[in-house]
């Protein structure tokens, strides 16, 4: 699962040839997430995340990666409206980024904020919108909240490989294949799934338990294990579309 999927056209910002740029209000602002059927998550994210979508995670390279599924489907979102709207309270951080993202180094604070120039809710004209730089050109209050946001991101997700590497190191994951049989007769499969094994989490020894407990990472766990209730309301959406 790419970091940059929505990204066409990805470059760092820059204050010269970007001074002028402005964040318009997009009517459909989430039609790039069109050709998706799932995106990573933040553990941060897995309380409210699990409300709407269920959470798993996957293989990616060498690693793991916790995502929220968005379609039974190959390039398919079912909560993305024919309008561009979303249809869920709650729109992963992954999606809300969009069209910034931080690129490159290991330190937050090091990494470059980089735009997608080819994001039709950039203008560099007219007075509608947010700018991203002021007169002095400066990153404008909006785009220094635009960047924290980011920033506060990347740290969420880094959060997040510690917690995968302990779910790991503990033998926590098995595979699952989440399976929809359409009453129209139509059978879809997404294979490679990983979930945590509740088995296996009931036989943690106290100290085991008691560290995943403390460090808060628990509540996340079963928020996973509460999320997977959610893939019927997968098959229902698609059973609407087909």
């Amino acid at each position: 699962m790419p970091a940059l999927i929505f990204y066409q056209n990805p470059v760092p910002l820059n204050k010269e040839a970007h001074r002028n740029l402005r964040m318009t209000n997009q009517a459909g602002q989430y039609a790039f997430a069109k050709p998706t059927n799932s995106v990573i998550l933040a553990g941060g994210e897995f309380i409210e995340a699990a409300k709407e979508y269920p959470i798993v995670f996957v293989r990616n390279g060498g690693g793991i990666i916790p995502a929220a599924m968005l379609g039974l489907r190959d390039a398919e979102n079912l909560f993305l409206q024919a309008d561009g709207t979303w249809d869920a309270r709650y729109i992963p951080a992954f999606v809300r980024r969009y069209p910034f993202v931080l690129a490159g180094g290991d330190d937050t604070q090091e990494m470059t904020v980089c735009i997608d120039e080819s994001y039709p809710g950039f203008a560099s004209s007219g007075e509608d919108g947010q700018p991203l730089f002021d007169a002095q050109g400066e990153p404008s209050e909006w785009l220094q909240q635009a960047i924290r946001f980011l920033q506060e991101y990347q740290a969420q997700l880094r959060r997040t490989e510690v917690f995968i590497n302990r779910l790991n190191e503990l033998d926590l994951f098995v595979e699952l294949t989440a399976r929809a049989d359409l009453v129209s007769g139509a059978q879809y499969a997404m294979q490679g799934l990983l979930v945590v094994d509740e088995k296996k989490l009931l036989e943690l020894s106290k100290p085991q338990a008691l560290e995943l407990f403390r460090c808060g990472e628990l509540g996340w766990v079963y928020a996973h294990l509460f999320s997977l209730s959610n893939m019927g309301r997968l098959v229902d959406l698609l059973a609407r579309r087909t």
